[in-house]
């Protein structure tokens, strides 16, 4: 199988005074195209910390990741053409509509105004939002803003998509629909997912479970 991210001996540090925290040690994780991963732990692990260093949003103290598909050699680029996000809370821009919100990432990466607009349209329709395309955020329900928000990370088709505790906000049944037009979507487009979450049932519908557990990763 094709990998789309390696983590090499990644450990992360910070300095607290005259004391250093450790908050990674030493971490390795390969991930093939379209694999679904887990991450789960407690509270404070390093979980969210792990993710930003894979999104390339912080930098480790020590080690690498390897992007192998990546010919980019600018975070800013790599993010935008390679990584998809999704977090606990939507972040959809308030003073667009919902296509428009969907449409940003296509149109940053210098995208086609009207292809990237006819491609947040099929997103909507595929997430059952055909008729929310012109609601502003302010008039959507949490479950359909993230639902748009999972559109926003997949227009560019990343090879990977990071979600954040992705429904966490939502109450469980809504959670489970958008969880399962989530994994639709990335299913459909071959995509890896590498999710952090407190959700065990969530967690266990992944290819693979890890745990960070005193700054290590082990395999549930």
């Amino acid at each position: 199988m094709n990998k789309t991210l390696i983590l090499q001996n990644i450990s992360k540090e910070y300095i607290q005074g005259k004391s250093i925290i450790k908050v990674l040690n030493n971490i390795n994780l390969t991930i093939e195209a379209g694999e679904m991963v887990a991450i789960v732990g407690a509270s404070g692990s390093g979980k969210s910390t792990l993710l930003h260093i894979t999104g390339l949003l912080d930098s480790p103290t020590s080690g690498k990741v390897i992007l192998p598909s990546s010919t980019f050699k600018d975070n800013h680029l790599i993010r935008l053409h390679h990584l998809g996000f999704i977090y606990q809370q939507h972040h959809l821009l308030k003073d667009f509509n919902a296509r428009e919100n969907i449409a940003l990432p296509k149109l940053i990466a210098n995208g086609d105004y009207k292809t990237a607009l006819q491609e947040a349209d099929q997103l909507l329709s595929e997430l059952g939002l055909d008729t929310k395309g012109y609601n502003m955020p302010g008039e959507l329900s949490g479950g359909e803003q993230q639902r748009i928000a999972i559109a926003r990370s997949v227009i560019n088709k990343p090879s990977i998509i990071l979600a954040d505790e992705p429904t966490g906000n939502l109450d469980p049944d809504t959670a489970a629909e958008v969880f399962n037009l989530f994994l639709k979507i990335t299913k459909r487009q071959n995509t890896s997912i590498i999710m952090v979450t407190h959700n065990i049932e969530l967690a266990e519908r992944m290819d693979k479970v890890y745990e960070v557990r005193h700054g290590e990763l082990y395999t549930k």
